[in-house]
């Protein structure tokens, strides 16, 4: 059968696409493709074969599905009970063989990827997660429900991250670790058990943040991890004597907001 598709697509006359499903233009659909219901795909994607696409899921514009993976299962959560969810990815995304990404359960409705994200053959990524813009999570990475991954975050692969974990914009994991607590943005993680190892430097030069920041993010983590002070005294020393900078309100802001403590 053949959804709502514009004839400029280039579609194998084995793949099978819902009625419902629609299909932008320049839309590349390889041998072996299921695309279901309620599905919807942006302008010049490219789906790899075996690939299967569940309802509810919309992918952006310019991303680059490759062989086998499967999009927007039902999440394997004992509570899920078939209630209608989402799973959205944003534009210009690459996602590598054989990644799992299931939809939301009615705790939050949907599961969202960013725009310019690249997950890497083998990610898993669960129910109700966040993924923010040009994130890179490397091969077998396994991120549990509700978890909210920031912006340009790093992770290095076979990492499993703990359900409900926070990982902040900027932070870079090293692979074969665990993450069980929250990851706060602009560091370095590394070591088992995860611990702060300094600023993500080479994240941070990338991404064209001035050495006066950088120097200010530093002395923010040197009041956390490395001082005499607990961390609601650190916390109101940078209140008081730090210029209320967007990195230092944002660091403020993820500490707030943590629910399973800092590494």
């Amino acid at each position: 059968m053949i959804g709502k598709i514009k004839i400029t697509n280039s579609i194998h006359s084995s793949a099978i696409i819902s009625d419902s499903a629609t299909l932008g233009n320049n839309v590349t659909v390889d041998p072996h493709v299921i695309i279901e219901e309620n599905v919807i795909i942006g302008n010049n994607t490219t789906i790899g074969a075996n690939t299967h696409i569940k309802p509810y899921t919309t992918i952006g514009k310019k991303c680059r599905i490759f062989n086998g993976a499967v999009l927007g299962e039902i999440p394997q959560d004992l509570k899920f009970e078939n209630e209608q969810s989402e799973l959205i990815i944003g534009d210009s995304t690459t996602i590598r063989e054989y990644c799992t990404l299931n939809r939301g359960t009615s705790a939050t409705g949907k599961t969202i990827i960013g725009s310019h994200c690249l997950l890497m053959a083998y990610v898993h990524i669960a129910h109700d997660c966040i993924v923010g813009d040009y994130s890179i999570l490397a091969n077998s990475v396994q991120v549990g429900g509700h978890v909210e991954i920031g912006h340009h975050v790093t992770i290095g692969g076979i990492t499993p991250v703990h359900q409900f974990c926070k990982v902040g914009n900027y932070s870079f994991t090293g692979g074969g670790l665990r993450i069980v607590q929250d990851v706060p943005p602009y560091i370095l993680a590394m070591n088992e058990p995860l611990k702060y190892s300094g600023l993500n430097i080479v994240g941070l030069r990338r991404n064209k943040f001035p050495s006066k920041t950088r120097n200010n993010i530093k002395a923010a983590y040197q009041l956390i991890y490395n001082s005499s002070l607990n961390l609601s005294q650190a916390i109101k020393k940078m209140e008081d004597d730090f210029e209320n900078t967007s990195e230092i309100h944002e660091i403020l802001d993820f500490i707030e907001k943590s629910d399973r403590g800092l590494i």
